[in-house]
Order: C-alpha cells, then structure tokens, then sequence
C-alpha cells in the first residue's frame, strides 16, 4: 500500500494510491479519520484500518490536481545517519565507530515533499550544495530499549529522502548543525510504502539522479548499520514514536562522466565524484519498490538585503 499526504489548494490531507496516478482521498473515504498521516499512524500503526477503508473503493483524484507535501509532515523527531555506507566512508577518508552510529537531526522545515522546489543558497553565502539519496523509515508502533530481532515490527513504512547537504556549513559547525538544515534544503516522498509491499529494506537498491545523469547507485545491503540496529540504538534512550523518521544514510559518488572535471573542494572533504546541485537542476532519487521522488532546484528566493560574504 502507497499512502501519501497532500495539499490541494490549502487542504491538506492524506491520499492511498490505486493507479499509477489515481487514489483515494481518505477525507471521503473515512470523513472522522485524522488528515495527517502521523496522527493516523498514532492511532494505527500498522495502517490496517486505511487499507480496510479503502478497500474496493474506486479512485477519486490524481496526483495532477494536488502538490506533494512530505509523507510526514511535522514528525516529532527525524533522525539522520552519517557514514552510514562502506564506500561513502573509503571515498571521504574519514573513520566512524564500527560500533555506534553516527547520528544527527534534521527539523521540518528544511523537507519539501515529490515534486516540491529545493531551495540552493545563494552563492554569496554556499556554493557547496550536495545530494544524498537515502531510504527513509518510518515508525509505527512506538518502544524503547526495542530488541534488534523485532525492530522490523515497529516500522509502517518506507520511503525516499534526498537529504541535501551545505558543506561549507558542515565544515563551520562541524558536520551536522546549520548545514544539514537550510531551509527546504531535503526532500522527502513521494509516498508511505508499507512493509508487506516493500519486503526487505537489503533486497533494494537507491539510485541518485542529477539532471538524468546517475550519480549514486548502491545496495541498501551496503549499510554499516541496517535499519533493525538502527531503531534498536535509538530506543536505548528515547521512545521511538509514530511518525518519527530515520534518514538511513547515503552511499558513495559514482565517477564522473568523461570530459567531466571534479568540484573545488568547499566543504570539510573532497570527494571527486560529488558534483554540487545548482539552481536549474533536477534531482532524483529512485528506490525499487519505492518510486522516484523528483523535485526541481531553484535558487533559494529569500530577500536579503546584504548578503554576508563567503568564509
């Protein structure tokens, strides 16, 4: 089941689709449900009484008649993973426990949903403006202290992140402060795929696309830490709740095509097949079982009166 959230000219609400780009609006279907996944999550984590309701029920709108909003609008926590692939790790240079993940956090603002404008600074203040594909999960059933071999049971569902980076502000804050969360910086869509649908997390692969051209593409089974390890390390010290994310991590550059010539080097390490998203791009990440979440880039349209100089 592919379930995702929506806006339609100021109505927000939550959608299941049944066509390639027809689905139901919850709304109709179930008029008392709430109209924020998070909050349906809440109440249903496994999402039965969604699938129940739309049973044999027919398509009432497309996705050409709403913008995407993030599947998970305001999560009470996203939780994000550095260093998450061998290769990303080898290509960087840097080391990382073996033992612990790396985590930071990433706030609602920063998340724009499929089809939704990111946002690339200014140049005056960051040139250094990445991509990283990665699979989101989702939690359902809320725990602490979950145990490895049961961690699976706590996720409702999957989906795609393009967790977009400004490196000359990682290098400032040290990784993972103001640069991991510029405004509509990341993505997050295009839809919810639950786990009877999308299996295995190891058995899929996430590919990264900038203006057509493939720029990652990797085995999700490459993770230093899979998906269980990471919802059983998190619930050693926070209740993991419904709606709550956790951005998997990205894997390593592929190399450039020919005749291409690597970036400068602005943020805290130089990786030679990373090339910078620029206003005009288009980016997209692709997981099988998933979809594609695709999401133009345009130049961040704040007005700013004096623009601070480049450090």
């Amino acid at each position: 089941m592919k379930v995702l959230s929506y806006n339609n000219n100021g109505h927000h609400g939550v959608g299941v689709m049944v066509g390639d780009k027809e689905f139901v609006d919850l709304s109709k279907a179930v008029p008392d449900m709430p109209m924020d996944l998070r909050k349906i999550i809440e109440i249903d984590p496994s999402l039965e009484s969604v699938r129940a309701a739309i049973d044999g029920r027919p398509a009432d709108m497309s996705i050409d008649d709403i913008e995407f909003d993030p599947v998970i609008r305001e999560p009470h926590a996203t939780w994000a993973l550095a260093l998450n692939y061998k290769l990303h790790i080898e290509e960087t240079g840097l080391t990382t426990s073996p033992e612990y993940p790396q985590i930071f956090q990433r706030m609602p603002i920063c998340q724009v949903g499929h089809n939704q404008a990111l946002w690339a600074p200014n140049p005056k203040i960051a040139e250094a403006y990445d991509y990283e594909a990665e699979l989101a999960v989702i939690i359902g059933k809320p725990g602490r202290h979950i145990r490895r071999e049961n961690a699976l049971q706590h996720v409702a569902g999957y989906s795609c992140y393009n967790e977009g980076s400004v490196r000359e502000y990682q290098r400032q804050n040290r990784q993972f402060g103001l640069g991991k969360n510029f405004e509509r910086s990341g993505s997050f869509g295009p839809w919810l795929v639950t786990p009877d649908e999308f299996g295995d997390p190891a058995d899929h692969s996430v590919v990264f696309r900038l203006n057509g051209i493939e720029r990652q593409n990797a085995r999700i089974s490459g993770m230093l830490f899979d998906c269980s390890r990471l919802i059983e390390y998190l619930s050693e010290g926070y209740t993991l709740q419904p709606g709550d994310v956790i951005v998997t991590g990205s894997p390593g550059a592929l190399p450039l095509q020919p005749g291409e010539k690597p970036e400068d080097k602005l943020g805290p390490v130089f990786v030679e097949g990373q090339l910078h998203m620029r206003a005009g791009d288009f980016s997209e990440v692709e997981i099988d079982g998933i979809g594609i979440l695709a999401n133009p880039v345009v130049e961040d349209p704040t007005s700013i009166k004096q623009l601070p100089m480049k450090n």
